[in-house]
């Protein structure tokens, strides 16, 4: 298990602008990822050093973002004005989870720009709703040469998590202590005195360290 990215919820500007915006703050530009055609979304993404990578994801007019988890948490949170949505852990294998959680992984899936096809399962997007503390896991069905960090500049690297939460509920969770999937990222656990969850990333970058 370990850290595999965070999402940001574009704001009521858009998906590109908002990309446009933060990828100015960290120098370096985001990517065109795809569209996610089985949740109803789609995102942009920068790859970091580490095996981590940001995303900037939309929800789509489309009937599947009503339906599943994960567009519906992404238009929840755009309808907030946007801003940091979760973050997610990878597993080697999602069954462990999926017995744990008693439910099935959702399928994903999506398609680069060049036509490249990412697939992947994921649970725990209804947990990260009912708690926004709460990260989702995600199992590559991908060659790790495809991963979305391939690529990363070594000087753009994510040092710190920012959030408002318990770690105690947040290991119990993950099934481990919180501790694990992040052992190379610091975290800084703030008592929530409002809705629980990311309250920023300190990323490295060519510039310095830029607070999101």
């Amino acid at each position: 298990m370990r850290l595999d990215h965070l999402s940001y919820a574009a704001g009521p500007d858009g998906l590109a602008a908002t990309a446009q915006r933060i990828g100015a703050l960290l120098g370096r530009e985001f990517v065109d990822g795809g569209v996610h055609p089985r949740f109803g979304t789609r995102n942009m993404i920068l790859p970091l050093a580490g095996g981590t990578y940001l995303e900037i994801v939309e929800v789509l007019d489309h009937p599947a973002s009503d339906k599943a988890p994960f567009g519906q948490a992404v238009r929840a949170r755009s309808a907030l004005g946007g801003g940091w949505l979760g973050w997610v852990v990878a597993v080697p294998s999602i069954a462990p989870v999926e017995e744990r959680l008693g439910r099935e992984a959702a399928q994903g899936n999506r398609h680069r720009p060049d036509g490249t096809e990412l697939r992947w399962k994921q649970i725990g997007v209804n947990g990260l709703i009912a708690d926004p503390q709460l990260p989702f896991f995600i199992e590559w069905e991908t060659p790790a040469e495809l991963h979305p960090s391939a690529g990363a500049a070594p000087e753009w690297s994510l040092q710190a998590l920012e959030i408002a939460g318990d770690p105690h509920r947040v290991s119990e969770w993950l099934g481990e202590t919180v501790e694990s999937p992040l052992e190379d990222v610091k975290v800084e656990w703030v008592a929530p005195h409002g809705t629980p969850g990311i309250i920023a990333a300190q990323v490295q970058t060519a510039r310095g360290l830029v607070r999101l």
